[in-house]
């Protein structure tokens, strides 16, 4: 499963200038350094999707659990990407993406070897701090190596590079869990890194950007106590309930800490959000409709593995190549997109564009179980591929000229993050309505067979854990494929409920583009 492209990553790179250009020899080392960089957290991002089914199996987690793994990554990459990026800039580039690579080569290991649930989710976490600090590192090393007139060409080799990781990294992630392990998916993880520190430490120079004022620790912390308390209280609430008294004690203090990040960043000298920015509709437009779109989209790239592969029973293979259309859509069509913008305009491409998205997640809503992929969700992925290649580049565009020239990496920085926020944000919250569902349809349908009181209770004891729940050995055949058939079924009728709310929240992208954007900036 692909992880989705974040937008204004080009834009980072071209943001800023180049401080440390290299020489001609050096390009091509510096560039294979940073695309093999990037591609660790961009092939991790995506394959560790694939391996959920697998982790329930090896590690027998609830989906609470493979939520917890997903999210405890993306939360501290999405609550530190902005710190990476700052770090970055005032203790030398170089030094910080190295120590991400090193930090993330560490924590893959970790992950390898856990040997149960809690582990890995701690692993997966401090795999995170590391995404945080060489996610942000290897953009701007390209920017800090390559002059102005060189920089498209050095993009263009970035783009298409990491357009491949993104095609077939899940397929080989999906071949090694398939007919290795789930643990090989962090182990490929190590000889990469080693080759990425050896190129920087060989070929990179180092540089920073002496404009940086300071960083703001305070506000790091509380966007992290913040983001990490809210998103606990939603996902723990399918298990715990909301009357739970650890569910009400994070959510209050994760409001609290957003709060008080809100006040430390209006009153701070260098914040790490500049709120100023949002004063532009245009900017803010931007942001809303990427938070929306984003988050539909993590919705399925969380879910859709789980029903292609313990509902659908695709091979993890074949589950890894489903969305490369996908993919190949986003990149073949890029450039016609930019056109579109060029001619047009953003607004238009920015409404049509999450419309269209909107049609494709209806589209993924309408299987059930059986069926070839190809009358099933392959017209799904292919519109969806076309809605979002025709929204990404307009948007990147929104937000570059939103702002100052001069805040144009800033910005960006910011809009790359809100789209990494927006993933984290949907995985706890439309994972509570997917239990929800689940758990309604499967404890009807579960009411209606006949089954000895112990047996049923082992049963509903497992609703946790959706389309992974064993069903007893001592169950005969004929009532087995039934309980089988409504666990099927009830996971199909859940993950519809997320494709509707995922189709709404791209109609409301489109509604913010129709509102919110448009507007010529005030110079």
């Amino acid at each position: 499963m692909t992880s989705i492209p974040p937008p204004c990553d080009e834009a980072i790179i071209h943001s800023s200038p180049a401080t440390a250009p290299c020489s001609a020899s050096a390009a091509p080392w510096i560039l294979a350094a940073t695309i093999l960089g990037s591609s660790l957290a961009f092939i991790d991002g995506s394959v560790v999707n694939l391996a959920l089914p697998a982790f329930q199996a090896s590690l027998n987690a609830t989906v609470i659990d493979a939520q917890w793994v997903v999210e405890a990554y993306a939360l501290l990459l999405a609550a530190l990407i902005l710190v990476g990026g700052s770090l970055g800039d005032i203790y030398g580039r170089r030094r910080i993406y190295t120590t991400g690579v090193a930090l993330f080569a560490a924590s893959s290991i970790w992950c390898g070897l856990a040997p149960d649930i809690g582990q890995l989710i701690l692993a997966r976490a401090l795999q995170g701090i590391g995404a945080a600090l060489l996610v942000p590192g290897s953009l701007a090393i390209i920017s800090a190596s390559f002059r102005s007139t060189e920089r498209g060409r050095a993009i263009g080799t970035w783009s298409g590079f990491t357009s491949i990781t993104a095609a077939f990294g899940p397929v080989l992630g999906g071949f090694l869990i398939e007919h290795g392990s789930w643990r090989w998916v962090f182990f490929i993880n190590v000889p990469i890194a080693m080759i990425v520190l050896i190129l920087t430490f060989w070929y990179v120079p180092e540089s920073r950007n002496p404009r940086v004022q300071g960083l703001d620790w305070m506000g790091a912390a509380l966007v992290t106590v913040g983001l990490g308390g809210v998103i606990y209280a939603l996902v723990e609430s399918s298990k715990r309930g909301w009357k739970d008294a650890a569910v009400i004690a994070a959510l209050l203090s994760g409001v609290i800490a957003l709060v008080a990040f809100v006040v430390i960043e209006v009153h701070s000298k260098a914040p790490l959000l500049p709120l100023a920015l949002f004063r532009s509709r245009n900017f803010s437009g931007a942001n809303l409709l990427t938070l929306f779109l984003y988050s539909a989209l993590s919705g399925l790239l969380f879910f859709f593995p789980l029903n292609l592969i313990q509902v659908q029973h695709y091979s993890a293979t074949a589950a890894g190549a489903s969305m490369l259309p996908f993919v190949l859509l986003m990149f073949l069509l890029s450039r016609w997109s930019g056109g579109l913008t060029d001619r047009y305009g953003a607004k238009a491409p920015l409404v049509i564009g999450p419309i269209v998205v909107a049609v494709g997640f209806l589209i993924f809503a309408i299987p059930s179980t059986g069926g070839s992929y190809w009358t099933t969700f392959f017209p799904a992925v292919v519109v969806l591929g076309m809605g979002m290649a025709i929204s990404v580049a307009p948007l990147t565009t929104t937000v570059m000229n939103s702002v100052p020239e001069e805040r144009g990496g800033t910005a960006s920085g910011i809009n790359n993050a809100v789209s990494r926020l927006a993933g984290v944000l949907s995985i706890a919250v439309l994972g509570v309505a997917m239990v929800a569902s689940f758990n309604r349809h499967f404890s009807s349908r579960l009411a209606g067979i006949n089954l000895e009181s112990g047996i049923r209770r082992q049963i509903e004891i497992q609703q946790v854990r959706l389309a992974a729940i064993e069903i007893p050995r001592e169950v005969d055949a004929r009532v087995s494929a039934e309980i089988r058939r409504s666990i099927d079924d009830s996971f199909v009728a859940g993950f519809r409920l997320v494709m509707f709310v995922s189709a709404g929240l791209a109609i409301i992208s489109a509604g913010t583009a129709m509102l919110m954007t448009g507007r010529k900036r005030k110079s």
